[in-house]
């Protein structure tokens, strides 16, 4: 016990001072800040694998990019500044800051980072943000759909003793107009109790998160962190959709054990969600997602993963799952084989000065319990559960400042993402955990970003999708499963086991969209959007075009 005091006490006397700990939202502009400067080559391992960053990282990537300031475009120089002025907290002063409940509604400077409330001293900060955005769309076809939402929320974070992290907000929102329009606009509806259940007079949701983060840095070059609670989680590389976790999903509770040193980061993850929603409330049950992964780097050069996953249910928890070092393979074994478990291999290079390549092999179910089976030989066996993903981010194409260019091909078997007991599917709520294409398809994706100045940015994005969905006949009948549905397992003695890959009712989707976001004012985000999808069902010679577009405009302070 003295040996695990004396390791605490060393631990937090080695933590840096002014350490905001809580991590940034996932939202936030400044992943796409750094993520560009690392491609560049000013920083190095912002672990976007694994991409929440605790405020102190963020920080510390600033520093590290203010030490090569020679090297950045006036675009980049400008945006550096302006998040040195938002995380370079303990500079707080009211040449930069503003708070209302100080400084008061009427001096609304444009330039400020803005705050409803703050709090400081050497042993405890807290920070109270109000949020609303406003959402107008419309769908644009024969009969044209509208919604408006609103919402409004607010944000209390702060750190305790440089090294303990809190985080609390909560969002509670109304809709007018249509539904599907709704639904299309900001897609986390799909997943949300309030707005699927639908039973109130107004079409309303809410969304809450809050955690607990101890994170501390003994030495330069190792960090830990252990965080309890809930928030967005997304696991794993790709640029536009990821294999591993991709987000679009309602956010999860969950542990998380995170650690890196030198050349070595271990990530643990032990999370929580639901089922299918339905209205009878005995249906509904409770889902747990674990995950490990331990990747090993070398500067300059490549990053290189190895992770497991395994989903189970109707159960409690079950501790064999929450052991970090172990084979989930040979648990899910010793717990009598109930379970979905998978695989993964990742790969992110950067030995290219602005330019990077990663990869991603999925094995839905681990490779080790292939061994001795023949089928795995034919490629087309429906046992051959396998995803792909390759992918490159070109910055400063051609010596053009500011602009990024991005392309990635994704790859997904039949029945990935399914599983023979079908509370032990690869979801949460409904929604695919995993990449947004879904099982028995493919997607090619070219995209472009572009910081026109600091505070206006265009992204544009073309995605080829294919699929090959499961035949329904004119009953709603299952007629022919190829593996199209991660929510349609495979059949014994029913369903062939040989599945060339696109078969079934084959539907192609080319979807182009644009955003444009514009800052006029700090803390006053305008997004305005178009999205065109054109599916051609190649089966039945048949199109259908959907498109919409909307505005939002997000307050913040």
């Amino acid at each position: 016990m003295k040996k695990l005091l004396l390791l605490i006490l060393f631990a937090v006397s080695f933590s840096p001072n002014y350490a905001q700990v809580e991590n940034v939202r996932l939202s936030h502009q400044v992943y796409s800040f750094v993520k560009e400067m690392k491609v560049k080559g000013i920083i190095d391992d912002i672990h976007d694998d694994n991409p929440a960053l605790s405020r102190y990282e963020v920080k510390r990537f600033l520093d590290k990019i203010e030490q090569n300031k020679s090297e950045l475009s006036a675009t980049e120089t400008k945006l550096l500044q302006k998040y040195k002025d938002e995380f370079f907290e303990e500079e707080f002063d009211s040449e930069k800051h503003w708070q209302l409940f100080h400084d008061g509604l009427f001096i609304l400077p444009f330039d400020k980072v803005k705050y409803m409330y703050t709090y400081r001293d050497e042993n405890l900060n807290m920070f109270v943000e109000l949020s609303s955005h406003f959402q107008l769309g419309k769908q644009f076809e024969e009969i044209s759909e509208r919604a408006f939402m609103i919402d409004g929320g607010l944000r209390l974070r702060g750190t305790v003793f440089d090294n303990l992290g809190y985080y609390f907000s909560f969002e509670k929102g109304g809709i007018s107009g249509n539904k599907n329009a709704a639904s299309l606009i900001k897609p986390e509806l799909n997943s949300n109790f309030k707005f699927v259940e639908d039973q109130e007079s107004v079409g309303n949701y809410d969304f809450t998160n809050g955690y607990l983060k101890y994170q501390t840095a003994p030495t330069e070059d190792m960090l830990i962190s252990v965080q309890l609670g809930r928030e967005q989680v997304k696991y794993g590389y790709g640029y536009g959709s990821k294999l591993i976790l991709s987000g679009d999903n309602p956010n999860m509770d969950f542990v998380k054990f995170n650690f890196s040193y030198g050349i070595f980061s271990f990530t643990s993850m032990h999370a929580s969600t639901v089922g299918e929603f339905s209205f009878n409330r005995s249906e509904n049950f409770t889902k747990y997602f674990a995950l490990n992964k331990f990747k090993f780097k070398i500067h300059d050069l490549f990053e290189f993963g190895l992770g497991e996953s395994v989903i189970y249910a109707d159960r409690g928890l079950d501790f064999g799952y929450f052991n970090p070092f172990i084979f989930y393979t040979f648990v899910e074994h010793s717990l009598q084989d109930r379970d979905n478990n998978t695989f993964f291999v990742d790969f992110q290079s950067d030995f290219v000065t602005n330019l990077e390549f990663q990869a991603t092999v999925f094995f839905d179910e681990s490779i080790l319990t292939s061994f001795g089976d023949e089928s795995i030989g034919d490629f087309d066996s429906y046992k051959n559960k396998t995803a792909y993903q390759l992918g490159v981010f070109w910055y400063s194409p051609f010596s053009i400042s500011d602009l990024s260019l991005v392309a990635e091909y994704t790859r997904i078997r039949p029945y990935v993402y399914s599983h023979v007991y079908s509370h032990n599917t690869y979801s949460a709520f409904g929604q695919n955990l995993g990449h947004r294409i879904g099982p028995n398809s493919d997607e090619v994706m070219l995209k472009l970003n572009y910081n026109i100045n600091d505070w206006i940015r265009t992204e544009l994005e073309f995605r080829r999708v294919r699929s090959g969905e499961n035949v329904i006949d004119e009953n709603g009948n299952l007629a022919l499963n190829v593996g199209g549905n991660l929510f349609q397992e495979k059949r014994e003695n029913v369903d062939e086991d040989f599945i060339k890959f696109l078969a079934g009712e084959r539907i192609d989707n080319s979807i182009f969209s644009v955003l444009l976001k514009i800052e006029p004012i700090r803390d006053l985000i305008f997004d305005i959007v178009y999205v065109n999808d054109k599916a051609e069902n190649i089966t039945n010679g048949i199109s259908e075009n959907t498109s919409y577009g909307y505005i939002k405009m997000n307050i913040e302070f």
